[in-house]
């Protein structure tokens, strides 16, 4: 489990296809508090660490996780945003994120605003995933509030800090991100579909 809280800013530097899978290996100034076998979202994906080399480590997605994520599109010296999973007991400062992509949603706009920034977004509605005025969302693993919520579409307000320290600041219009609607909100869902 995770909060949507990025801890770090990762650099992809080398990504090896092996059959179905990606190796994916990533410099950060966390790795060496890593160990193997640990949870660390990457982009809000929950994947595990399976090797260390010195400041870097490794982790392996799988083709479902690239077919629901836009893992697959990473390049080397890409940046992502990185979190390791919460301690049992530690302060939940953003929501309750559980490192499971639901899909990607696509750029469409990036309006300044006397020093905050509002970036819009589009997704499928083939997934019949929803959002609602002040619900959380997380984007690329970053947890936030929704301020504009439409038919398969939202907006979101970044303040200055979460744009420096995520990548939100390299984010261009026609982006792909990861999405993950707030579980609340999909277990109320679904049990509406259920009694309809």
């Amino acid at each position: 489990m995770f909060t949507g809280i990025i801890e770090d800013l990762g650099v992809i530097n080398n990504i090896v296809k092996d059959d179905g899978n990606l190796h994916i290996s990533v410099t950060s100034s966390i790795t060496q508090e890593l160990k193997i076998d640990q949870s660390v979202a990457h982009n809000g994906v929950c994947l595990t660490v399976v090797s260390i080399d010195n400041n870097s480590y490794t982790v392996t997605a799988i083709q479902e996780t690239l077919d629901k994520t836009n893992l697959g599109i990473l390049k080397k010296n890409d940046v992502v945003n990185i979190e390791r999973a919460m301690k049992l007991g530690d302060r939940l400062d953003g929501h309750i994120v559980q490192g499971h992509v639901d899909q990607t949603a696509k750029c469409t706009t990036i309006t300044e605003k006397e020093g905050s920034w509002v970036f819009t977004f589009e997704y499928d509605k083939g997934l019949n995933n929803i959002t609602i005025e002040k619900g959380s969302i997380t984007i690329n693993g970053v947890s936030l509030t929704v301020v504009d919520s439409k038919l398969h579409s939202f907006s979101v307000a970044i303040i200055p800090y979460t744009y420096e320290h995520t990548t939100f600041k390299n984010l261009e219009v026609g982006d792909s991100v990861n999405l993950e609607f707030d579980v609340i909100g999909k277990y109320v869902k679904r049990l509406n579909d259920l009694r309809n």
